[in-house]
């Protein structure tokens, strides 16, 4: 029998998934779903592209038949591009896998559903790139100003010597990612150094 895959991602390790987790608790137990039976799949990482071990492993068991509903607590979760949001739900919905929105109340199996996704879509990607703009906009004017100073030379957002550990125990580098919260990038960075 095919269970129910809940996906839940935050953009970093020192966010908290537990606001999603509450509500899509609630939507569970309202439709007669014990939280327990259903398969969590969690990511602390951004959503602009789709390279998350824990949304790779609900792919995976969605191309295996082992998960028929996909739950999410708001689109923008699957993905912040649109074109890669609608290609996974357009390929999920051709398997037969019906994908529920919970806070947005909506069930993307029909047509109508997919359409509205596709708009919710673009919105959460005009969101993003609303945000970065901003963010560009105030550092540019602080530089202005004289008083932006970025992050301090030689700072670093995990513990390099933490990455050096983890990649002699065999570790790739998305899985160090995963694991201190930072991005591969980041990784690469630390293990060159």
């Amino acid at each position: 029998m095919k269970c129910v895959g809940i996906y839940v991602r935050v953009s970093t390790a020192s966010q908290n998934e537990a606001g999603q987790r509450r509500e899509i608790t609630r939507w569970l137990k309202g439709n007669g779903i014990e939280p327990e039976s259903a398969r969590w799949y969690v990511d602390k990482q951004t959503g602009d592209n789709l390279n998350r071990p824990a949304f790779e492993r609900l792919q995976s068991d969605i191309f295996r038949g082992e998960v028929g509903t996909v739950l999410v607590w708001k689109l923008d979760r699957l993905s912040r591009k649109m074109r890669d949001g609608l290609n996974v739900l357009c390929d999920w919905c051709e398997r037969g896998v019906r994908v529920v929105s919970v806070t947005q109340q909506i069930d993307l199996s029909g047509t109508v559903g997919r359409m509205i996704a596709a708009v919710l879509l673009a919105v959460g990607e005009m969101e993003q790139e609303t945000r970065r703009e901003r963010q560009a906009a105030g550092i540019a004017a602080a530089k202005e100003r004289g008083i932006y100073v970025g992050r301090k030379a030689g700072s670093t957002k995990a513990n390099p010597h933490r990455a050096r550990q983890l990649a002699a125990r065999g570790l790739t580098h998305r899985e160090i990612a995963t694991a201190l919260g930072i991005s591969r990038r980041s990784v690469v960075r630390y293990l060159q150094q």
